[in-house]
């Protein structure tokens, strides 16, 4: 199959063509190296450069195009989509997927429709949760897309039934939660970590690594500490990612901030860590998202105390001592408590890209094989 793969060029901090980075690289990955032709198209909100590169992806191919809105945002969001048209009808491809935000899933769509093809829709947030929500009739045109798309992919369970219940998808969905790389997160030696980090070696540690802000409730962490701190002497919280400059992490000699970690060394501090903290409002933010790093904590074999919210009390089933109530500092400080006394780590099984990725192929190949050739000849 020819795929051609919309998504924006910055997601989760990273630069999804030059960081090669997690989701939004892993599916035009995955798919080119299982023999298909595919095309990423990403658009760059931040001024990136625009150009074009080939990555390795054999027996497949993979190549991207970056363009970038520049200073004249609106003339160039307006001209995108034509300009996207014109190279997708010179490229004839069989199938487009829309992800990362609202823009490119409606773009999908409407491209798809143009062309005369199928679409699928990668949902791996709830993306009515993100500030472009709040633009008129973004949301509409979000459910209209996901209501006409071939296939849907979500990442968690939660959010695949708001897309089947609310939505009312026409097309086949699939949850499809985000892993991670297995040679770089996996068991390593906790006190090479916490040297290489410059960590405490004899002191117990708690900490995350993430976006560090109070929307996301960070701030029932910051609380909690002060608890955790006078009950267990020997403890030490531990910090690393970006935060609101208004709301810093705490100033104390027991919590260390490691600022932003690359994602090899984001693995080397969960190994560093006796518990990790997750934490999650109950908001539908917190509700429909599958957070990535809870996979990433478990494949290190690491204690987790999350908020009980969406998809983490299944995910933590085989360990729910670790789940506290959103937004209950008193409620976080004891599951961290009684983690650093009775350290409990969940039993899940983690799949790996290729795994995950190759089902979705399986769901795109039936896509095909029910869909009407547009009467364009293929290679």
């Amino acid at each position: 199959m020819r795929i051609a793969f919309l998504c924006k060029r910055r997601y989760m901090g990273k630069d999804v063509i030059l960081d090669r980075y997690a989701r939004l690289y892993e599916i035009p990955f995955q798919l080119a190296r299982l023999g298909h032709d595919v095309r990423g198209f990403c658009l760059s909100y931040q001024g990136h450069d625009d150009g074009e590169w080939k990555h390795e992806g054999e027996p497949g191919k993979l190549r991207w195009e970056s363009h970038s809105l520049g200073r004249l945002v609106l003339p160039a969001l307006a001209g995108y989509p034509r300009h996207l048209l014109r190279q997708l009808h010179s490229w004839t491809p069989d199938v487009l997927i829309g992800a990362s935000d609202i823009p490119h899933v409606a773009l999908a769509g409407w491209l798809a429709k143009r062309l005369g093809v199928p679409y699928a829709a990668d949902l791996y947030d709830n993306f009515e949760g993100f500030g472009q929500a709040r633009i008129p009739g973004m949301v509409t045109a979000l459910r209209h897309a996901v209501r006409g798309a071939a296939l849907v992919t979500t990442t968690s369970e939660p959010l695949k039934e708001l897309v089947v219940n609310t939505y009312r998808a026409r097309g086949e969905v699939l949850a499809m939660p985000s892993t991670v790389d297995k040679s770089v997160f996996h068991p390593r030696d906790r006190t090479a970590c916490r040297l290489a980090l410059g960590l405490p070696e004899d002191a117990r540690l708690v900490g995350t690594a993430g976006g560090l802000h109070r929307d996301k409730g960070v701030d029932a962490l910051y609380a909690a500490w002060p608890t955790i701190a006078s009950r267990r002497p020997d403890a030490h919280l531990v910090l690393a990612g970006p935060f609101d400059t208004s709301y810093p992490p705490p100033t104390d000699p027991r919590v260390h901030y490691l600022g932003q970690l690359p994602h090899a060394r984001t693995a080397e501090l969960f190994n560093a860590l006796d518990v990790g903290v997750i934490y999650l409002r109950d908001t539908p933010f917190g509700r429909y998202c599958f957070p990535q790093k809870a996979y990433e904590m478990l494949a290190c074999s690491l204690p987790i105390a999350s908020a009980r919210v969406g998809v983490m009390p299944e995910l933590l089933a085989s360990a729910p001592e670790g789940l506290y109530a959103a937004d209950s500092p008193a409620d976080l400080a004891q599951a961290v408590l009684d983690l650093l006394d009775r350290p409990a780590v969940a039993t899940v099984p983690i799949d790996d890209w290729a795994h995950i990725v190759g089902v979705m192929e399986q769901q795109l190949e039936r896509i095909m094989e029910g869909f009407p050739s547009p009467g364009v000849s293929r290679e």
